[in-house]
């Protein structure tokens, strides 16, 4: 069985600026269920929102669904290796952050992973507040990484201020606004359905209703033309 040690230190707390991007998303793909516990214990307590896989099959399923920030991922699965996984994942564009957790420690494992497009390799045993280090750092890595800015309809959209401009003219966004809009600029095309969107853009407390979405969808047409943000009927929503 594969073991971690905790660290006295107390727990590291998510560094990422959950107020403005909402729910931060972590898919655990983890077969070892002692192990897998302390770590949803471990990511939940840092401001994660987690969802575990105890199978590859199972993971990739889940991945291929879309609507994670980052995952972290055993190589040793049942039923679908972790770099067979990954190989998928990479091979249909999915690109969210990939940490790879694993017992397999050589250097040529972990050139094979890297190669095939993980983001970082942690071998076991490992700190748990590397793993939180690590996981944190790709997290904001992959923000920095994404546009700054979109035309919305006339106006130039700040997508970290939430300040569109016109000319002369300017408006802001409310931050559920600017949530939205980030999120469906980050799926890059892809739709997004509403539960996703549901459980990307509120924070944690707050309302989670779906019919919620649609007054906020409304209102961003309402600012930036009707074909701003288009509805694929019975699938969701994706930038026009």
């Amino acid at each position: 069985m594969s073991t971690v040690t905790f660290s006295p230190a107390p727990v590291m707390r998510c560094e990422v600026d959950k107020g403005g991007e909402g729910v931060i998303r972590i898919l655990l793909a983890e077969d070892d269920s002692e192990l897998a516990s302390r770590l949803l214990g471990l990511l939940a307590g840092a401001g994660f929102e987690v969802e575990h896989s105890a199978d590859g099959e199972d993971a990739w399923y889940r991945g291929e669904g879309g609507g994670f920030d980052a995952c972290v991922l055993d190589l040793g699965l049942p039923r679908l290796s972790g770099l067979d996984v990954l190989k998928k994942w990479r091979a249909s564009g999915l690109n969210f952050p990939i940490v790879i957790l694993s017992a397999r420690n050589s250097w040529n494992e972990r050139v094979a992973g890297l190669n095939l497009g993980a983001d970082d390799y942690l071998g076991k045993p490992f700190q748990p507040q590397e793993l939180l280090a690590r996981v944190n750092a790709q997290v904001r890595r992959r923000r920095r990484e994404e546009a700054q800015s979109l035309i919305a309809g006339d106006y130039a959209l700040d997508l970290q201020s939430g300040v569109a401009t016109s000319g002369e003219e300017s408006l802001t966004l409310t931050g559920t606004e600017l949530r939205i809009v980030r999120y469906l600029s980050r799926a890059s095309g892809r739709i997004v359905s509403q539960s996703e969107l549901v459980e990307h853009v509120y924070a944690d407390g707050a309302s989670r209703e779906s019919n919620t979405v649609e007054v906020y969808v409304g209102r961003l047409r309402r600012k930036f033309g009707k074909d701003f943000i288009r509805t694929v009927r019975g699938l969701g929503y994706t930038l026009g």
